[in-house]
């Protein structure tokens, strides 16, 4: 059995069950889903669709099929259609257009360095006066 944040999370608040830490499970939640950007789990189902559209299948039938083989995990309806379209259009690459403007994520080597400089002379400033 593989451990998943869900299943982390559920046995820490089935053992201590306070309100602490269903905050502890949000913020496992935010910073679990956030670095899991392009999840493994969705470059599949990318690479099924691609599949799926050299067959000919419309986009209700690709639809059909990734609810049928991944349930609850597969890709919403729209995001579906909208891969459907960019396949048909010969599209070829299975991962997202690099983009221009922020980067995604601020987790850096040097961010990090200046976080922990900055905790380790005063571990009692806000996330705001660290951010500023």
């Amino acid at each position: 059995m593989t451990l998943t944040y869900q299943r982390f999370t559920a046995v820490l608040l089935l053992i201590c069950g306070s309100l602490f830490l269903s905050g502890i499970y949000y913020c496992l939640r935010v910073f679990w889903c956030g670095s899991l950007r392009m999840s493994e789990l969705e470059l599949e189902q990318r690479k099924n669709i691609k599949f799926l559209v050299k067959l000919g299948k419309s986009g209700n039938e690709t639809r059909e099929m990734l609810v049928q083989v991944y349930r609850d995990n597969a890709m919403k309806k729209t995001a579906v259609y909208k891969w459907v379209k960019r396949f048909s259009e010969v599209r070829e690459s299975v991962t997202d257009k690099e983009r221009s403007g922020r980067p995604v994520t601020s987790r850096t080597e040097g961010n990090i360095a200046k976080v922990c400089q900055i905790v380790g002379e005063n571990h009692l400033l806000t996330v705001g006066s660290i951010a500023e």
